[in-house]
Formats: C-alpha cells, sequence, structure tokens
C-alpha cells in the first residue's frame, strides 16, 4: 500500500536538540559551559527521554516541559553549574526555538509538492512544539503537530501512535514513520508503520520486537525511498 502521509518526531529528528547549549556556550561570559557544553547537552537528553520513560510507566505524568527543566536542572547540578541561575534560563530559553536540521525545510517542502500529508508526532508539549515550528518557519509545510499530550502518556505508548490515523484517516501501513530515535522507530515499526530511523551517529539497531524497515544518516534522503 502506497504511502499517503509523512510522520516526524520532533526532538533530534526535525530538531536539533544540542543546539541550546552550543548556542549559549558561544556567547560571552560562559566559558565555564564552553568546557563541557557537548557534555551538559548529551546528559540533558539522556536525562529527558529516560524521565520521560519512568513517568509512562509509573503513570505519573507531566507535560514534556516539565520534565525537560528536570532534566536540565540535573544536568547543571552533574556539571556544577547549578548556581548559574542566569545560565538556565537562558538555555530553557534557547530550547524553545531549538534551530531545525539544515535539510529539514526543503525536504517538508518537497513531500508537500508531491501532495503527501505531513505532520510531527511528538512527546513535546504544544506550546513547545508552536515555538519550535514557528522558529524555524516550517509551519506552512506542516498539516498537524500532534502532542502526546491530548492522551497523556509518552512515546512508545501504542496511544500515540494511534494519533496519526484519528488525525489522517490513514492505515498504520500508509504513514511513513521518521525518528531519530532508535527506540522510537522500533515502536513505531512494531505498531505497523513504515519506518525510517535517521541514525545520525551511527549507532547499532537496537534489540527491541520492531526493526525500521530504512535507515539513513539524515533527512535529505527521504524522498528516494520509493514508498510513495
Amino acid at each position: 500500500m502506497t504511502v499517503t502521509t509523512c510522520v516526524f518526531d520532533a526532538y533530534g529528528t526535525l530538531f536539533d536538540v544540542a543546539a541550546a547549549a552550543r548556542a549559549a556556550a558561544a556567547e560571552p561570559g560562559r566559558a565555564r559551559l564552553a568546557a563541557c557544553w557537548q557534555a551538559l547537552a548529551e546528559d540533558w537528553r539522556i536525562k529527558q527521554l529516560s524521565y520521560s520513560w519512568l513517568r509512562a510507566v509509573a503513570g505519573d505524568h507531566t507535560d514534556f516541559w516539565q520534565v525537560t527543566q528536570d532534566a536540565l536542572d540535573w544536568s547543571l547540578e552533574k556539571h556544577a553549574l547549578d548556581g548559574d541561575a542566569a545560565l538556565r534560563d537562558r538555555l530553557l530559553a534557547l530550547y524553545r526555538d531549538l534551530e531545525a536540521y539544515p535539510e529539514v525545510p526543503a525536504l517538508l517542502a518537497a513531500l508537500k509538492a508531491r501532495g503527501l500529508a505531513t505532520a510531527i508526532l511528538s512527546n513535546g508539549s504544544p506550546g513547545m512544539l508552536g515555538d519550535a515550528v514557528a522558529s524555524a518557519g516550517i509551519g506552512d509545510v506542516l498539516d498537524d503537530c500532534l502532542s502526546v499530550e491530548s492522551v497523556g502518556v509518552f512515546k512508545p505508548a501504542r496511544a500515540v501512535y494511534d494519533l496519526v490515523g484519528q488525525r489522517f484517516g490513514t492505515r498504520p501501513e500508509e504513514v511513513l514513520f521518521v525518528s531519530s530515535n532508535g527506540w522510537d522507530a522500533a515502536a513505531a515499526a512494531a505498531y505497523g508503520f513504515v519506518t525510517l530511523w535517521v541514525n545520525r551517529r551511527g549507532e547499532p539497531v537496537d534489540r527491541l520486537p520492531g526493526q525500521p524497515r530504512h535507515v539513513l544518516s539524515d533527512l535529505s534522503g527521504v524522498p528516494d525511498l520509493g514508498v510513495f
């Protein structure tokens, strides 16, 4: 069955989650952050994901903005930067306006030109997603931004993937789901989506029940997958 709808994870897939720490580290007076920004960005992301999974399992949901703040606070303390309230505020402000990867605008425009529906499906809260989409200037090439907040549980819960069919009236096999998170691509594949794992870091495939059908190092090759 031909794919009619392309759905993208947001953070790490369309938006560069390291951009906030990288940008802050380049600002004047940020020497301490400049010395550790890469490690801090990595810790921030790992904790952000870990907290989302743990809350999903525990049934203790909160929105992704709170999870993002909690993960940052842990990371700042680990790197002995937790006393710098101005830095915390700056990192959070930058996270609301994360940079999109360079290939994203042209990719989405190409898919829309083919008549495909395009959307985001993300753990992000609606406000976070709205800010990032507006900052990247890609709102006109997206049909919707679907947030887990409408079901009150984080990925990889099946109820999250259900949102796509509910919104677009599609069967799973009519959807190309794209994520840079190996676990997300695996869960989406097990759900029944045609999946693409954007393996930006050259990592092994996760040992999970689902396996991504396609693997690319960035998003530029999406229009050439042969699934449309």
